[in-house]
């Protein structure tokens, strides 16, 4: 929408100082928004979007309310499909070479205890991030899922016990096709020492924590078993697997991570999970 008439268009003023901005927009709005649930058929939920394009040197600004009219015109329904759409009218209303939009939110799946059969909510951190370039649109989907982990050299030389901890699975992929939240959350839980529940009775506790001394990985172990199944996956395109502990016994976390692009010269990305 142009400015009315005897108002001037600030933004629209040439620069004369000839930089380049990369990256220029709105960052950290709230939105409603609905994301397909396995288990539910959809979820709503709130995501916070980071909108952004390129500026070209001759501009001053770009028009930041533009970016909120785009996002609301996509009213509360947002997944991969409309992600493409929302970048290509981003750039184009904004008169752009290039464009970002990343989406974060929580997320909920209801998990049973593994013995009393207790049934509470775990909430996850999830964000759907999209970029387009030169004409090609690329959407990746992250996910941070809250494990525990128990050493295996503290299980060796330890006479009782072994020094365990909360620690955080990141899986980050590009897909082509459909791929359920739920399932990278699943991938990522069985490769630790267990998954964590947000609500557990006695018998429970008892057996998470024996499972766990059963189980024991490092870091390493984490990334290089979740890896494995994402090797396996014809529908994973490219991959960014972390693990971070946040250690029990020292003040700083131990981290790894695992980055692999398995179609160098794939098709443009359009399936995931929402």
């Amino acid at each position: 929408m142009s400015a009315p008439i005897g108002i001037e268009d600030v933004q629209g003023r040439a620069d004369s100082r000839r930089i380049a901005i990369d990256r220029v927009g709105i960052k950290d709005i709230l939105h409603p928004v609905r994301v397909r649930d396995l288990s539910q058929g959809e979820q709503h939920t709130i995501a916070r979007f980071d909108m952004y394009v390129n500026l070209p040197h001759g501009f001053k600004g770009t028009h930041m309310s533009r970016f909120v009219e785009i996002l609301n015109g996509y009213e509360r329904e947002i997944g991969v499909e409309s992600f493409g759409d929302m970048l290509a009218e981003m750039i184009r209303r904004l008169e752009a070479q290039s464009g970002y939009i990343e989406m974060r939110f929580p997320y909920f799946v209801e998990k049973a205890a593994p013995v009393t059969g207790v049934r509470s909510l775990m909430d996850y951190e999830v964000a759907l991030v999209g970029e387009i370039a030169e004409g090609e649109v690329t959407t990746r989907i992250r996910v941070a899922v809250p494990v525990t982990s128990l050493c295996p050299c503290s299980k060796t030389i330890a006479e009782r016990g072994a020094h365990n901890q909360r620690s955080h699975v990141t899986v980050t992929v590009t897909t082509a096709d459909f791929v359920w939240i739920e399932e990278l959350i699943e991938w990522a839980e069985a490769e630790a020492s267990s998954p964590i529940f947000g609500l557990l009775k006695r018998p429970d506790e008892k057996y998470v924590t024996e499972y766990a001394y059963d189980h024991p990985k490092f870091v390493e172990d984490m990334v290089r078993d979740v890896a494995t199944r994402m090797d396996a996956e014809p529908r994973i395109l490219a991959y960014t697997v972390e693990a971070e502990n946040f250690e029990s016994i020292h003040n700083h976390s131990a981290y790894a991570r695992i980055d692999r692009d398995l179609h160098h010269s794939s098709p443009q990305q359009n399936g995931a999970m929402t």
